[in-house]
C-alpha cells in the first residue's frame, strides 16, 4: 500500500507491507508438520513495529490456535518485501501465509509464487470489487485484502471561513481552484501535497490524473495534460508551495499541520495526527475535473497463500486466513491500522464506532488499484515515468505536454 506504507515508512499509507526473514526464517513451509493440521505455520507481514505483545500479533497467534497449529509471525520492513519474497519463492521456502502490499501481488503472481483463490479456496465474494481488483491478474485473484486506505483532501475550516469559502461549494476543479484563489487573496496558503520523485509522487498525482479521465496506458493524452497543468498552474499562481516538489506525504502533512493551509492531500492514516494538531478540519473526496469523486489509488495489503511443495498445508493456511479476514477481525485490524475494511458489513461497524470514518468509506468506494486495468508488473515502470514527468513539469524544465510525451515514450519502451 503506498499510502499506509508510506505512513509507516514515510509516515503512512502508504500508504507499508511485508515479509520474510533470513535464511533461517525462510523455512516456513518446511517447519513443523507436513500434514494440514498440527505443527507450525509461518506468517510474514509488513508490520515490524508490532512486537509479541501487540494486539495484531496476538490476533495472528489466536487464529493459529483456532486452526489447531502454532503460527510463527515475523514482521519485516516493506523495503525488503519484494526481493525477499521472490528469493524465498525461488528457493521453495516461502512462508505459509504472506501479507503483501497490493501492487506487489502482481509481481509475485507473475513469478509463480502465489496460489490463486481458485486453488486455495479463499472466499472473496463479500469484498468490494474495486479493492479486490488490485490483487487480480489475467482473470485470476491471488488473495484477500485486509483493508484499504486512500487519499482525500483534509481542509481547515478556520482558514476557509476566514476567506469566505464554503467547502460545500467545492465540487470540481474550477470550484476548488476558485477556493484556492480566495484563500491566498486572504493571506493564507492554499494546498499542499506530495509530488516527490518516487512512488509517493505518483500515488498523490493519480487522483488528479484519473480524475481527468486519463489512463495509465496513455500518459500523454490531452486529459493527462489537463491534470498536470492543474498542478503546474497552482504552483505558478502561488496556490501551492514550491516545496511540494520535494515533499513526501509526511512533510506535506507537516505543512498542513501548521494550520496555515486550507487544504492538504493525505490519507486515513493522518486522522490521529489531525486531532493532535488541534485543527478544526473536514474531509472532501478529491473532485474529478467535471465533478464527482475522482478515483484515488488504494493502499493496503493482501493476505496471500504462497505456493508450497506440500499442498496439504493449504487447508490450514486457509483457516488462518479466513480467521484474520472475518468481519470481527477486519474491524479490529483496520481500526488499529487506520484502514477502511474491504467489506460493507465491517465498514458499517467501523462507522458506527467512529462517524469520522464515513467520508473515508466513500473515498475507498471510489478508489482504484494501481495495478488495475490489468497493468500488473507494468505499473511500476509506468509510474516511474509518471512521477518523472510531474517533477519535470513542476520544476519548469518541461511543459506538461512535453514532459508527458517524454514519459509516454519511455513507458512504452520499458513495457515492451
Amino acid at each position: 500500500m503506498i499510502a499506509h506504507k508510506h505512513a509507516r515508512l514515510i509516515g503512512a499509507a502508504v500508504l507499508t507491507a511485508a515479509v520474510i526473514g533470513g535464511a533461517t526464517a525462510c523455512s516456513g513451509s518446511g517447519s513443523g508438520s507436513s500434514s494440514s493440521a498440527g505443527g507450525s505455520y509461518t506468517f510474514w507481514d509488513p508490520y515490524p513495529q508490532f512486537d509479541a505483545s501487540a494486539d495484531w500479533t496476538k490476533l495472528v497467534e489466536q487464529c493459529g490456535t483456532e486452526a489447531g497449529v502454532t503460527v510463527k509471525r515475523t514482521g519485516y520492513d516493506t523495503s525488503d518485501l519484494t526481493n525477499k519474497a521472490l528469493l524465498a519463492g525461488q528457493q521453495g521456502s516461502s512462508p505459509d501465509l504472506l501479507l503483501v502490499d497490493n501492487p506487489v501481488v502482481s509481481t509475485l503472481a507473475d513469478a509463480g509464487i502465489l496460489t490463486s483463490t481458485s486453488e486455495n479456496k479463499l472466499d472473496t465474494s463479500s469484498i468490494q470489487k474495486n479493492i479486490l481488483a488490485a490483487g487480480q491478474v489475467d482473470g485470476k485473484t491471488y488473495g484477500v485484502p485486509i483493508g484499504a486506505n486512500t487519499l482525500a483532501l483534509y481542509y481547515n475550516k478556520t482558514v476557509l471561513n476566514a476567506a469566505g469559502v464554503d467547502p460545500a461549494t467545492i465540487k470540481d476543479w474550477p470550484s476548488l481552484t476558485a477556493a484556492l484563489a480566495k484563500v491566498t487573496a486572504a493571506g493564507k496558503k492554499g494546498i499542499t501535497f506530495s509530488a516527490i520523485g518516487t512512488e509517493e509522487g505518483s500515488f498523490q498525482f493519480l487522483p488528479w490524473f484519473w480524475g481527468s479521465g486519463a489512463d495509465l496506458n496513455h500518459l500523454d493524452s490531452s486529459k493527462a495534460v489537463d491534470a498536470l497543468t492543474l498542478w503546474t498552474d497552482w504552483l505558478k499562481k502561488g496556490y501551492a508551495p514550491n516545496s511540494v516538489i520535494n515533499n513526501t506525504q509526511t512533510t506535506s502533512w507537516q505543512e498542513f499541520a501548521t494550520g496555515d493551509f486550507a487544504f492538504g492531500e493525505n490519507g486515513t492514516w493522518q486522522l490521529g495526527n489531525v486531532k493532535k494538531a488541534g485543527i478544526d478540519y473536514g474531509i472532501l473526496t478529491v473532485p474529478g475535473i467535471d465533478g464527482g469523486a475522482a478515483p484515488a489509488p488504494t493502499g493496503g495489503e493482501f493476505m496471500t497463500i504462497p505456493v508450497q511443495k506440500d499442498t496439504a498445508r493449504y487447508a490450514t493456511s486457509k483457516k488462518i486466513a479466513d480467521c484474520l479476514t472475518s468481519t470481527k477481525s477486519f474491524v479490529k485490524t483496520d481500526t488499529t491500522l487506520s484502514y477502511i475494511a474491504p467489506t460493507e458489513a465491517a465498514q458499517k461497524e467501523q462507522v458506527a464506532a467512529n462517524a469520522e470514518l464515513a467520508p473515508w468509506v466513500d473515498a475507498v468506494a471510489a478508489a482504484k488499484g494501481r495495478t488495475s486495468d490489468n497493468l500488473g508488473t507494468d505499473y511500476p515502470k509506468i509510474s516511474q515515468q509518471l512521477w518523472g514527468a510531474v517533477q519535470n513539469a513542476l520544476s519548469g524544465s518541461q511543459t506538461p505536454e512535453a514532459a508527458l510525451k517524454t514519459a509516454q515514450s519511455a513507458a512504452e519502451a520499458a513495457t515492451k
